[in-house]
């Protein structure tokens, strides 16, 4: 089968090796672009900007380093394959199956994880900023508060409330994501739903005796209280940004 000129574009961009290992990659991304099969190959440094490889056979392949960044990878076999370093900014993972893959410093900011597979997958030293679907069971209660809270310090409110309740979907008492919740919550307008978070949040973080927790809550609750008044506050309208901006960054050290 004759590659497109898309492929072939491909194959060029691919990051150079020693000239044994560059003939067997090269021919290893032929084959993957020609067939989507390739199974235990080798495609390390590979570069596949933006390639489609719907439902591609890659079990056990080796794509340490490669660049697959807005590849269309979806319903990929991707099932214990060494994705270490490899870039999947932006792509198509939708149904993919990563079971057992290592993603280990695994680029997959802006990724589509919708109905992928990730048992047996750390997302501990991966990036997911951004990433969309990321099943429940593939993280921890604290993973997900962590990321909410680098994508609220980002701006990325409605994404970070996301995480939020997923994390509250596996720890309903997990106060500090009450408490990020209400934050971007308040910067989206839902002012009632943010105090309500709030006020949970102070009431766990009690029962719970966690004190910075406590004064976390307690300053945001005044805060959005202060605001109601604006007579009452310095005219300097980035004070309330301020207060709140502070509150964010407690939320990062809670469970450091």
């Amino acid at each position: 089968m004759r590659l497109t000129p898309f492929a072939t574009a491909a194959v060029l961009t691919t990051i150079s090796f020693s000239a044994p290992a560059e003939a067997q990659n090269l021919e290893n991304i032929q084959q993957l672009l020609s067939t989507q099969q390739c199974s235990q190959c080798d495609l390390s440094g590979a570069g596949l900007v933006m390639a489609s490889l719907p439902g591609a056979q890659l079990k056990g392949a080796d794509l340490t380093r490669a660049n697959l960044s807005r590849a269309n990878l979806a319903g990929a076999d991707l099932r214990g394959a060494n994705l270490a370093g490899a870039s999947f900014n932006g792509a198509n993972l939708t149904g993919a199956n990563l079971t057992g893959a290592n993603l280990t410093g695994t680029d997959l900011r802006g990724a589509y994880l919708v109905d992928a597979n990730l048992v047996g997958v750390s997302l501990d030293a991966a990036y997911v900023q951004g990433a969309k679907g990321i099943p429940n069971y593939a993280g921890t209660p604290e993973q997900f508060h962590r990321w909410g809270v680098a994508e609220a310090e980002e701006g990325n409110y409605q994404s970070a409330i996301e995480d939020y309740n997923r994390a509250l979907s596996l720890d309903p008492e997990f106060a500090p994501a009450y408490l990020g919740r209400g934050i971007a919550r308040y910067r989206v307008g839902k002012e009632a739903s943010a105090t309500q978070d709030a006020q949970i949040a102070a009431q766990l973080f009690e029962k719970q005796q966690n004190p910075s927790g406590i004064r976390a809550a307690q300053n945001f609750i005044q805060t959005m209280e202060l605001a109601r008044k604006p007579s009452e506050v310095q005219s300097d309208s980035g004070g309330i940004g301020k207060v709140i901006g502070g509150v964010g960054s407690l939320l990062l050290k809670l469970f450091l």
